[in-house]
């Protein structure tokens, strides 16, 4: 039988006791929560339920998921459910990658103000998108764009970051047209560079003088408004990375692009390659190096490992993927109905309930007939008796 692979929760649940004993004081609540829906997910401390095939007679113990959105374990199914939500909103246009990076002195205070900073990383991105995308000198529409926050970079360092998914074209401002870029081309990286550069530091600093950024250590002084107008300065005159990549190569790319990137955690268990007395061994990817040396073994102490994984916690209800212009929540609908009229394209072909044969939710892994729940247990319950037969 083959060694288990290995899980972030396996590292939490070895090292976390002693480590959150020496790290007491120091670790917020919504990291500590985060730890322990880890450590407990698909475990008897969350429950579960005994399944049985009636095909070939197999039972098995199913465990509760914990459905954190920081567990490597349980965004799959979420994913799937939000990708389906959103196939019918795809366009038949060409879609763009773009990507908006903060730099490293702002990810060093975002860390300590993860609400006000990563808000005005989403909605200063949009602005910039929306902004340059209704120019008449660049496009003269109005865009449909969905953002997706991540945190980190391939080490688990802090590197805040959006990816933005935008449709290549947009509405005319008076509704009659569909606006279509140039092939191959969305937008001027280098003006989309400059406008948020000059707008996430004005609202930075309207943010400061607003009393809700906080410091602490080494930051400590820029408290100080005159301190912190100067510390801005080489800011305003470095260049910030955003880039364009290449469009998507039809709808069908989107999804999987999606599939990979909305859901995504800090730190996937497959990128783990083993724990041992050397600390937590994980593949990286080194974007400085060039094709294979890209791809590296990290080793970092346990401890490390830990803290840097729950660098990337978010506050508590905040919204990682998020939706402006064209695609907002609140006219998605409608705007998306009158973009497919402009394009001559049909609406979806969403099938109903009654015409769609529903997937069985549990399928045995003998003969792949479908599992009903003969049993349940809740958290700590034990199983009243063992199953008749345990599968291998």
């Amino acid at each position: 039988m083959g060694r288990a692979a290995l899980e972030v929760a396996d590292i939490f649940r070895i090292h976390g006791p002693a480590w959150r004993e020496a790290q007491r004081g120091h670790l917020s609540l919504a990291q500590l929560k985060v730890m322990s829906a880890i450590e407990q997910c698909r475990t008897a401390a969350l429950g579960g339920h005994v399944l049985h095939c009636d095909g070939c007679g197999a039972d098995q113990v199913s465990y509760n998921s914990c459905r954190n959105r920081h567990c490597p374990k349980c965004q799959a199914s979420a994913a799937q459910r939000w990708l389906e939500a959103r196939q019918a909103d795809l366009l038949p246009v060409e879609y763009y990658h773009v990507v908006f990076t903060l730099p490293a002195p702002i990810a060093d205070i975002a860390y300590y103000n993860k609400a006000v900073v990563y808000r005005l990383l989403f909605d200063v991105a949009a602005e910039t998108l929306l902004t340059i995308g209704a120019d008449p000198k660049h496009l003269g529409a109005r865009l449909g764009i969905t953002l997706v926050l991540h945190t980190w970079g391939s080490a688990l360092t802090h590197h805040p970051h959006v990816h933005g998914i935008v449709p290549g074209g947009g509405l005319s401002p008076d509704g009659k047209r569909w606006v279509a870029c140039r092939p191959g081309f969305f937008l001027p990286v280098r003006v989309l560079s400059r406008l948020f550069r000059r707008r996430f530091l004005e609202e930075l600093l309207r943010a400061h003088h607003d009393g809700r950024l906080q410091f602490f250590g080494e930051h400590a002084t820029l408290a100080a408004t005159d301190a912190f107008s100067r510390w801005l300065m080489p800011l305003r005159q470095c260049e910030w990375v955003v880039y364009a990549k290449r469009p998507f190569a039809g709808p069908e790319a989107v999804l999987a692009y999606l599939s990979r990137y909305t859901h995504r955690v800090a730190i996937s268990n497959s990128r783990l390659i083993a724990l041992d007395e050397r600390g937590v061994t994980f593949r990286w990817k080194d974007y400085r190096a060039k094709g294979r040396t890209r791809h590296k073994a990290m080793t970092l102490e346990p401890g490390e490992f830990m803290r840097r994984f729950l660098l990337h916690v978010l506050p508590g209800g905040f919204h990682r993927i998020r939706h402006y212009g064209l695609l907002a929540n609140c006219s998605r609908t409608a705007n998306l109905a009158l973009a497919r009229q402009l394009l001559h394209e049909p609406p979806p072909d969403i099938p109903t309930p009654e015409g769609v044969d529903v997937a069985p939710t549990f399928v045995c892994p003998h003969c792949g007939r479908a599992m009903i729940i003969v049993q349940t247990f809740v958290r700590g319950e034990t199983i009243r008796a063992p199953p008749q037969i345990l599968a291998p």
